[in-house]
């Protein structure tokens, strides 16, 4: 049950998140319900989804696990050390400085690497499919960016090296409370030692 709980929330979450890409429906939307009643409905829809994953994914975890393979203990440790970058890159799409104005989507570089890792780390079916997902949403969001013609989100100031220094600072500490609190915390999986 927990498995199809998680498939649900990641069908509105990324649902969610893919309908932003198709500018033309988005700008539609927007005009028929107005911009503040559509961030509304966006927002509550993409909060519902994260809470089904979440939910569904601990109810997996504790009730049906279903292994795939057995990844090597090695990869746990290979996919600490991914996170470190992957946090850091996130802080950089808002943080922005010369990370940003180099590889120009940080966030999503930052949602591939953080579900590669997850993926090298965890050989059973709902991680597969959890981290999958997100892998394939973030590689098919970098390509229709390629492709549309707006930058996506909005305008934020770009800093140069200085902010590059705040987003490592930022993205290190993130790291440190993501591996040695919120991990063993909500997931219930120490990230070392485990």
């Amino acid at each position: 049950m927990g498995l199809w709980v998680m498939i649900a929330g990641l069908v509105l979450f990324l649902g969610a998140h893919t309908f932003t890409t198709q500018r033309d429906a988005r700008a539609r939307m927007i005009a028929s319900m107005g911009e503040g009643t559509y961030k509304i409905v966006y927002s509550l829809v993409s909060a519902a989804g994260l809470a089904l994953i979440i939910w569904g994914f601990a109810r997996y975890r504790a009730t049906g696990w279903i292994d795939v393979w057995h990844p090597p203990v090695a990869m746990k440790h290979v996919a600490a050390t991914l996170m470190l970058p992957a946090v850091i890159l996130v802080a950089a799409s808002y943080i922005r400085g010369r990370i940003y104005t180099t590889l120009k989507h940080p966030m999503l570089a930052g949602v591939k690497l953080w579900a590669t890792a997850h993926l090298l780390a965890n050989g059973d079916l709902g991680s597969i499919i959890l981290f999958g997902s997100f892998l394939a949403w973030a590689v098919f969001d970098r390509i229709s960016l390629k492709r549309r013609g707006d930058a996506g989100g909005p305008p934020i100031p770009v800093g140069g090296m200085t902010n590059d220094l705040i987003a490592v600072a930022v993205g290190f500490v993130g790291y440190l409370a993501l591996a040695f609190a919120f991990h063993p915390a909500v997931i219930g999986v120490p990230v070392v030692g485990g």
